[in-house]
């Protein structure tokens, strides 16, 4: 009885999964809608002792179109994507996000701000943290008592 019963639900189930899909697919392709992740951009990060390192994945990006702000031990980078379609065009499909996008990185200690670097290369940036004097380790003399 129960599989005669779904049996004839199925065409209806089919129907609720070909809707649903139609709309997903509809506001897929709305851009406004579709704002940066939370983890945006992609971040690598290492340290090699004295600094650590931080790149970024920005693609189409200038460094114009950026803000590096270090405090403390926070690195926060900020930016705007403009993307323009020429004009008289219209789109019949954008997956590429654009407008603004903020990410801020904590570090393990504090950062020496004077002496932070960021280039960018290739739609990559690379920003060189390193350590304040007070986060580096200091070697204690032992003296006999």
């Amino acid at each position: 009885m129960l599989a005669r019963m779904m049996n004839d639900f199925a065409p209806l189930l089919r129907l609720h999964q070909d809707v649903n899909r139609l709309f997903e697919g509809f506001v897929e392709d709305q851009p406004d809608d579709r704002p940066y992740g939370a983890a945006y951009p992609a971040l690598n990060t290492w340290e090699d002792g004295d600094a650590a390192w931080v790149e970024a994945e920005l693609p189409g990006l200038t460094m114009a179109d950026l803000e590096v702000l270090v405090a403390g031990n926070e690195l926060t980078i900020n930016g705007r994507r403009t993307i323009a379609a020429p004009e008289g065009a219209s789109y019949h499909r954008r997956e590429r996000a654009r407008g603004a996008f903020a990410r801020t990185h904590a570090l393990p200690w504090a950062i020496d701000a004077e002496r932070v670097e960021a280039t960018l290369r290739d739609g990559v940036l690379c920003v060189k943290l390193p350590k304040a004097e007070s986060a580096k380790p200091k070697k204690i003399e032992v003296r006999g008592a």
